[in-house]
């Protein structure tokens, strides 16, 4: 039993977030000396992130009988990305508005800073946005690849290198993802040693309402979407539990991304689904990041007493709805979000911005866990809408305790109406 227990990389995961937060309460200098851990484990995940988004994608689109459907689920996606994103802003905004959490908060802490420190007057620059991420670049690129090798003839022997490159890129990422409990062990040690648990103290009302609000919104919004598919939300989290605990170790769903999607393709999504929705997912559809800003612009409000009107919250969400989409899973992205979407409203002080640098680092593990979420509900969703999702493989998927099979060997062309 005890044996069964070490081999398990969950069971591997969990302890070294236990003792990452042990060491950095109680010795905060070590804990902070421990952040290359996490922060070179992240940065060894990123480089597998590009290859496996194209390889995926190239070989997902060449699978498909018909090029049309690419651009549907294209499509689909964007469509499901704002209306979820638009409901979690909603959610947030009425949730803070109710509750409250900024109420009484103590302002003499706040320093009159300069907005630069937290990006300055911030504008949305699609362009800037586009040359700036190059997930975004590879997705595009890949897709044109896909369907310009998809034209040719000798498609079948292009095709052979590739799955042979994927077949060893996915064998990588096993071997690096062995040493996933280091990374959280850094990441979480690093955490609690800079900014330490006291923080939290002052901000807990903020804290508890931001991670009660995501907790209800993956079980309820997120729940009832999978529901509707035939879906279990529980054992859907139960199937990607590892890479949820590495994100919340390292506070970065970039840890866990490629992972997620090997996991997506073995359990019935189609590849090209997986290989579309997720990497556009991720700057996109951020749930959590939407619940986050939301809440956090009403928290600022309501600190500083600035009383905002339903004009003023209708242009809340709306300006949130555009800054959001530019903010990838990356922890202290929130802030430049934040003092673009202050920036723009010109009502609330930027310098409040100042109040959530305690605690934003704690909160980042939540966004970047509903972001993680979400992105694997929106797979699910638009493979069963398109009729590209194999339920026998989710069951296989579910039901499977062994360590995952490599998803360049599994046939995932194969789509099984529901």
């Amino acid at each position: 039993m005890i044996k069964k227990l070490f081999s398990n990389l969950t069971a591997w995961v969990l302890l070294a977030i236990t003792a990452g937060i042990l060491l950095g309460h109680f010795y905060p200098a070590t804990g902070v000396a421990m952040e290359p851990l996490g922060k070179y484990f992240i940065a060894i995940i990123k480089l597998f992130i590009n290859p496996i988004i194209f390889l995926t994608i190239v070989t997902g689109i060449c699978g498909m009988d018909n090029l049309k459907r690419v651009g549907r689920v294209g499509g689909k996606a964007l469509l499901y990305f704002e209306v979820v994103t638009t409901l979690a802003l909603v959610i947030g905004v009425v949730v803070a508005y109710v509750v409250q959490p900024g109420a009484g908060v103590d302002t003499s802490a706040v320093q009159k800073v300069s907005t630069a420190a937290y990006g300055g007057e911030v504008s949305v620059s699609w362009s800037k946005f586009f040359k700036e991420n190059i997930t975004i670049q590879v997705l595009l690129l890949s897709i044109v690849g896909g369907i310009v090798i998809s034209k040719l003839r000798t498609k079948e022997k292009i095709l052979k290198p590739i799955h042979l490159a994927s077949k060893y890129v996915f064998r990588a990422l096993h071997l690096v993802m062995k040493v996933s409990p280091i990374g959280a062990f850094g990441g979480m040690a690093f955490t609690i040693g800079k900014y330490g648990l006291a923080t939290l103290v002052p901000l807990a009302k903020l804290m508890a309402c931001v991670y009660i609000t995501m907790a209800v919104f993956v079980v309820l919004v997120l729940g009832s979407i999978l529901r509707y598919y035939k879906v279990k939300l529980g054992a859907f989290l139960n199937y990607i539990k590892n890479e949820l605990l590495i994100v919340l170790g390292t506070s970065s769903s970039e840890a866990a991304l490629p992972s997620l999607m090997e996991k997506l393709e073995n359990m019935g999504c189609h590849k090209s689904v997986v290989g579309l929705v997720v990497p556009t997912g991720y700057s996109f559809n951020l749930d959590g990041t939407s619940i986050y800003l939301s809440m956090a612009v009403l928290f600022l409000a309501q600190v500083f007493q600035v009383s905002l009107n339903m004009e003023q919250m209708l242009m809340i969400v709306g300006v949130l709805m555009v800054t959001s989409k530019g903010a990838a899973g990356v922890t202290g992205s929130g802030f430049v979000i934040l003092a673009s979407t202050l920036s723009a409203v010109k009502v609330i002080p930027v310098e409040g911005l100042a109040l959530l640098l305690g605690v934003d680092r704690f909160m980042s593990e939540a966004r970047a866990i509903t972001n993680f979420i979400g992105n694997g509900v929106a797979s699910i969703v638009i493979s069963c809408s398109e009729k590209m999702f194999d339920r026998s493989k989710m069951e296989a998927a579910f039901h499977k305790k062994s360590e995952l099979v490599p998803a360049a060997t599994v046939q995932t062309t194969q789509a099984v109406n529901l």
